[in-house]
């Protein structure tokens, strides 16, 4: 599979302590590789949220994210939850009416700014004097040559409540000089290269992103919308990685995708397929890796067999059915322990006892699809029984997956 690259690097305190993140995007060779820079903002975003988690990558910190001003004036930014990132604006934006009431807007709505890597000297100080009121955090580039007036301009940031970070410091004298200087934090390879994180790239089709965005833009009803997500495992993992980022806080746990749509509502559902089009996390090959095809092939058969022992089973039923299939990979795809993930991701108690414990119908049935991917005919033979079912009947509903993948591959 491909993989998804992000470069972490630590923002320190004087002690030494861990203040923040910044987090970087990286191509496929690991390198910065930026060519438009929305769409590596809104990569680094989206992986962060969708793919590694927030509570992985970030453990308890916020995560400083170098925007452009195309992504600034998107009202994609208003989608974005505040509590997770800082807006490091680049020092190239010019400081026009436009960019100065959206800075104010955000402002209002409580995300927190910053100004990324800059030069300090009366030009920059001049030039930033007008959203004072809206910056948090200050970027000093000290990779170059400082302003003899750095120091009193520095006591005026923070005059303003602005704190100011010593960036690319590389050197003992430049942390030295930092300090000297009233910095607040530090950041450079002095303390510690980016690190570089993978995660397994589980892309979504980005005709069927754009397909499901159609649907809730054209008010489809609930059901059609659950049965085209329940189509596309990729979308469905990625939308619940999601919601346990921290960012939505729910009283019951989650029971099924028909769940997870009631609860965010079409708005919030659509603005986050938005962020994955924006955010190139999407493929243009309309295909489902050979794990997705596994998940989707347990979902389907989960639903299936249920519907032959249940023949009267209702939605909220056979959405627990297919949310076993998706959930009992969600290790492989997202790395991890199966039963902390699960925990995490806030499941329903009768989903993971059924993955983790095979208990209850569903669990019987989870165990019989594990069974017929391992040619485990006494396995199959025992659920027959046990069920009362014709010998027929699994083969049938198998059947009727291999279709349905073939359909899907289409």
């Amino acid at each position: 599979m491909e993989h998804v690259y992000l470069a972490r690097q630590v923002i320190l305190r004087e002690d030494a302590s861990l203040f923040a993140y910044e987090v970087l995007y990286r191509d496929s060779k690991k390198r910065s590789g930026v060519t438009d820079d929305r769409y590596a903002s809104s990569a680094v975003i989206s992986s962060i949220l969708n793919r590694f988690g927030t509570k992985e990558i970030l453990k308890g910190k916020r995560a400083f994210i170098k925007i452009d001003e195309k992504f600034l004036l998107s009202d994609l930014i208003f989608t974005i939850p505040n509590e997770f990132f800082i807006f490091s604006l680049f020092d190239d934006i010019e400081m026009d009416e436009r960019i100065v009431e959206r800075m104010e807007q955000l402002h209002h709505k409580g995300y927190a700014l910053g100004i990324s890597d800059t030069v300090l000297n009366i030009h920059t100080f001049e030039k930033y004097n007008v959203v004072h009121h809206c910056i948090s955090y200050f970027k000093l580039d000290f990779s170059q040559e400082l302003d003899k007036n750095a120091e009193s301009m520095i006591e005026n940031l923070k005059r303003s409540n602005i704190e100011v970070i010593g960036a690319k410091i590389d050197t003992q004298e430049k942390f030295e000089l930092a300090k000297k200087l009233g910095c607040d934090y530090f950041q450079g390879y002095y303390f510690a290269k980016p690190k570089i994180l993978e995660n397994e790239k589980f892309e979504a089709s980005r005709a069927n992103v754009l397909h499901l965005y159609n649907l809730l833009m054209q008010e489809t009803n609930i059901d059609e919308l659950t049965n085209e997500f329940e189509k596309n495992p990729e979308i469905s993992v990625q939308l619940l990685q999601f919601i346990n980022s921290g960012a939505f806080f729910f009283m019951k746990p989650i029971s099924s995708i028909h769940h997870v749509i009631t609860l965010l509502g079409r708005v919030k559902l659509a603005q986050w397929l938005m962020l994955m089009i924006y955010s190139k996390s999407v493929s243009n090959k309309n295909e489902h890796t050979p794990l997705m095809e596994m998940i989707q092939t347990r979902a389907v058969m989960m639903e299936k067999v249920l519907k032959i022992i249940k023949p009267d089973s209702g939605s909220n039923m056979l959405g627990e059915a297919y949310f076993v299939g998706v959930l009992s990979l969600i290790n492989v795809v997202l790395g991890g322990d199966l039963e902390e993930l699960l925990k995490n991701l806030h499941i329903s108690q009768e989903v993971r006892d059924a993955i983790l414990e095979g208990k209850g119908l569903l669990g019987d049935i989870f165990q019989l699809v594990k069974d017929v991917e391992a040619f485990n005919v006494e396995g199959i033979i025992i659920f027959e029984t046990k069920y009362h079912l014709d010998p027929q009947s699994i083969k049938v509903a198998l059947a009727d997956c291999i279709e349905i993948e073939k359909k899907l591959a289409k």
